[in-house]
């Protein structure tokens, strides 16, 4: 239950730390930092990036108007471009060719657009659990990657991690928050987002899942 007292983007960020735990400690993410897997594993999961971010961000620019998402639509934070630089490096300029979603992965991208289409409310907490993940977990993949692959540092491969147009990330999300905290919705609403935050972040385990199914190391 809400407490008017309590600031939405703390309930927002406490509801979803269960999950978010979970999803951080997954068996594929913990092998893939733990440089037990190789590139390819790397480079499968950034594929699967690439369909989740389509979706948030073909909706973006739609979004951008509308009274309750719109504020949270910030073009440096666009991360489709940057993606796509890293699965040309990983996998060729022909890596369109081989691109697959694993059907984890195609129900978390529909659920983004479903709610970019129908509820801009749900649509900020995809784009919640995306992006702010994005600039603070997402700095220790980058991190790994570089050391266990050999990436240039912030270069390519690595590229959807690096924010170049925001220069003080703390300050940043600290902004994101007070925009969670002003957000135009009542109590109720309030309680349908988190639970949408706790949805993203169990789709986005299901893809660790199936990674781990895919890149199942043996026993």
């Amino acid at each position: 239950m809400t407490s008017s007292n309590t600031p939405f983007s703390t309930l927002v960020r406490t509801a979803s730390h269960e999950q978010h735990m979970e999803a951080e400690t997954s068996t594929f993410m913990s092998d893939l930092l733990g440089g037990r897997l190789g590139v390819d594993a790397y480079a499968r999961y950034t594929e699967q990036l690439w369909f989740v971010y389509r979706a948030l961000e073909e909706s973006a620019e739609r979004l951008s108007d509308d009274a309750v998402a719109g504020p949270f639509i910030q073009p440096e934070l666009l991360r489709l471009a940057s993606l796509e630089q890293d699965l040309a490096h990983l996998r060729g300029a022909d890596w369109r060719a081989g691109l697959t979603a694993l059907p984890a992965t195609t129900t978390y991208a529909q659920r983004v657009t479903e709610c970019a289409l129908t509820w801009p409310a749900g649509y900020i907490a995809h784009h919640y659990t995306r992006y702010l993940g994005d600039l603070s977990g997402g700095q220790i993949i980058r991190d790994k990657a570089e050391k266990t692959w050999g990436f240039t540092r912030k270069g390519d491969g690595v590229r959807f991690y690096v924010f170049e147009e925001i220069a003080n990330p703390a300050a940043f999300k600290r902004r994101y928050r007070e925009l969670l905290d002003g957000i135009r919705a009542d109590d109720l609403e309030k309680q349908r987002i988190v639970a949408e935050c706790k949805r993203a972040f169990a789709l986005n385990t299901a893809v660790f899942q199936a990674l781990g199914e895919e890149f199942r190391l043996s026993a």
